[in-house]
């Protein structure tokens, strides 16, 4: 018979980069054997620990139960996550940043563009700006702060296979005087591609890793489009519902850790479907349930309007009015009117 490598020495020939090893060696109970568990679970900061649950953190490492409740404990006291007043959480919410959508009439409507540290889904039918806004934020994001960007790099999940680097190249041109190496602004957008509903969850975990990799020019800014084509194809009819519910839940939930832990911008288009029992009004409603819209920290719906035009509306916010905004989609991307 073989002789099989037991689960120590395969975990021996791990390698954690040596900063990372070093941050988690500082929680408490977890040694280098852990450490390459936890890093394997895609938990690379100890911020993602503290805000995972125990339960959640055993799942997806391995660890024991009761060793990962210690854990977290210990993570979150280090992270000093506690009860605090309002003026210290309007501290922490400081060190949000905004970037710029491009747009003047979308940066209004949004408090000042894109804020870290938020889900923001963006629903409509097809050819209403979702994919284009998109691939602009990847552009914008590049900017330096002085500029309204973020001086960061952008990771684009493509679920529909519509990611091109041709309106990239347009879109820049735009900002060309400020971005002056095209390639480099390529090379500052990283690309994955998901098959399934499976790959997609595989791939959202492993983001913490592909932060890692990169922090020469930081990841500030994540966009998977669209987040429910492959739900919605694999789930079909009643009864599978629930299933697939639960399935983005766990998936939303993971990308609402990760915003917070890297303070990056999740922008995530969502199609639509007709709702055939609605008499008045429009009948187009955004799919994923209520699951999708509690997750969601803004929502904004795109639909046409005469010629060129399109129109935004900010239908929920924790902080913004409901407002609508009106854009062009031009050779050099979203513009204003």
């Amino acid at each position: 018979m073989p002789n099989n490598k037991n689960n120590d020495e395969e975990l021996a020939e791990v390698e954690v980069p040596e900063d990372i090893l070093n941050d988690l060696l500082e929680i408490s109970g977890v040694g280098k054997t852990i450490a390459v568990k936890l890093y394997n679970g895609n938990y690379t900061e100890k911020m993602s620990i503290a805000v995972a649950s125990p339960t959640e953190l055993a799942a997806d490492t391995g660890i024991g139960i009761a060793t990962a409740s210690k854990i977290v404990i210990s993570a979150r006291d280090l992270c000093e996550l506690k009860y605090e007043n309002a003026y210290e959480e309007l501290k922490r919410r400081k060190t949000m940043e905004r970037f710029t959508t491009g747009c003047n009439a979308l940066d209004l409507m949004m408090g000042g563009g894109i804020e870290t540290g938020s889900l923001i889904e963006a629903y409509g039918e097809f050819r209403t700006g979702k994919t284009q806004l998109g691939i602009q934020l990847c552009v914008t994001v590049q900017l330096p702060k002085e500029k309204g960007g973020l001086n960061g790099k952008a990771l684009f999940i493509d679920c529909e296979n519509t990611f091109r680097p041709e309106r990239v190249l347009e879109i820049w041109d735009k900002y060309s005087s400020i971005l002056k190496d095209r390639e480099q602004v390529l090379r500052n957008i990283i690309i994955a591609k998901a098959y399934n509903s499976q790959h997609l969850t595989f791939t959202v975990n492993e983001i913490p890793k592909i932060i890692t990799k990169h922090k020469d020019r930081p990841i500030r800014l994540v966009v998977i489009d669209s987040i429910m084509k492959h739900f919605r194809a694999e789930y079909v009819g009643r009864g599978t519902l629930a299933d697939r519910q639960q399935k983005l839940n766990k998936v939303l939930h993971r990308l609402s850790n990760l915003s917070i832990a890297h303070n990056l911008a999740i922008f995530y288009p969502n199609q639509v479907s007709a709702n055939p029992a609605l008499m008045f009004g429009d009948p187009k409603q955004p799919i994923g349930g209520h699951i999708m819209a509690h997750a969601s920290t803004y929502r904004i719906y795109l639909r046409k309007a005469k010629d060129n035009k399109r129109i935004a509306r900010l239908v929920d916010s924790p902080c913004l009015p409901e407002v609508e905004a009106v854009f062009l989609i031009t050779e050099n991307g979203i513009e204003d009117e």
